[in-house]
Order: structure tokens, then C-alpha cells, then sequence
């Protein structure tokens, strides 16, 4: 580091000629000569002192036309097949996880997971009063709307409730 500070106060003129030989011993010694001609393109850019041959634009532009125009098709085109086949897999998969979970809903018992089945003593129907079946089948009505175990079924569970409905009716 601290040849870097000699170099650059030797670019900027700030040394004394003991330290200016001892500073140039070093470089042509120590191959610092690239931070030499670092510190050299530094000072010319912040001065302005471009260091370009005359010509050199008219010289650049010459062979900037000279150089053939490559038409290349652009790449999206060369992503866009995979991109297709991993929304096709992603489809696939989204209607294999929804046919899943249908038929796991079709197969499975709509009972509890810990409800057993049990024998039951027979019992006398008996027939419920008009005005009963009314208030049941308002209350069947809210509870199947909020009920979470509809969330899956879709419109099935409206079906029965609206048949009942009708029965009323008449």
C-alpha cells in the first residue's frame, strides 16, 4: 500500500528527486509498473488528456460498419418449449391432486373418525308434527351452509335441502 501512495504522489509531481529515484529503483524492481500506467490512465481521464491516435473515431466507425449484421431470432423462443412443458406438468399435476382428494371424498364413510357402529334397540316411529319439520328443516339449511365438511362437496349437500324445500311447499 504504501507504494501505491509513492507511485501516485510521483504521477502528481509531489515528490523530492531522492524519493523520485528511489520511488522509480522500486518500480523497475518490484514490477509495479502496471500501477504505473494505472495511475497514469487515472490522472489523463480526470484531466480529460484522452491518449486516442488522430483518427481514431473515423478509424472506429469504419470498422464498426464494416462488421456483419447478425440476425439472430430472439431467445425466447428457444425457452419457450419448456416453459410450455412445465406448465403442462404443473396442469397435469394440479387435476391429478383434485382428482385425488374427489375420490378419497367419494370412497370414505361420512362418519367420524373415531364413531363405531353399535346395535340399536328398535324403536316406535313416530311421526313428527308439521310445524316441527319446519323449524328442522331451517335449521338443516343453516347448518349445512356453514358447515365446514361442505367445503369439498360442492353442490351436492344443496341438492337434498332443496328437495326438502320443495316438499314444503306443498
Amino acid at each position: 500500500m504504501v507504494m501505491g501512495v509513492e507511485i501516485s504522489q510521483l504521477v502528481d509531481g509531489e515528490l523530492d528527486q531522492l524519493h523520485v529515484d528511489r520511488v522509480c529503483t522500486r518500480l523497475a524492481e518490484g514490477g509495479a509498473l502496471d500501477a504505473w500506467v494505472t495511475y497514469h490512465l487515472i490522472g489523463d481521464t480526470l484531466r480529460q488528456q484522452a491518449d486516442l491516435s488522430p483518427g481514431f473515431h473515423a478509424r472506429f466507425s469504419e470498422r464498426l460498419a464494416a462488421e456483419p449484421t447478425v440476425l439472430a431470432p430472439p431467445l425466447r423462443r428457444a425457452q419457450r418449449p419448456a416453459f410450455v412443458a412445465w406448465a403442462v406438468a404443473a396442469s397435469i399435476a394440479a387435476v391429478g391432486v383434485v382428482g385425488w382428494f374427489g375420490v378419497r371424498e367419494l370412497q370414505s364413510p361420512q362418519l367420524g373418525p373415531s364413531a363405531q357402529l353399535q346395535a340399536v334397540d328398535k324403536v316406535q316411529a313416530v311421526a313428527a308434527k308439521p310445524a316441527n319439520l319446519v323449524q328442522i328443516n331451517d335449521y338443516l339449511l343453516v347448518h349445512q351452509a356453514h358447515s365446514p365438511a361442505t367445503a369439498l362437496q360442492g353442490v351436492r349437500p344443496y341438492i337434498r335441502t332443496v328437495s326438502e324445500s320443495g316438499r314444503e311447499a306443498r
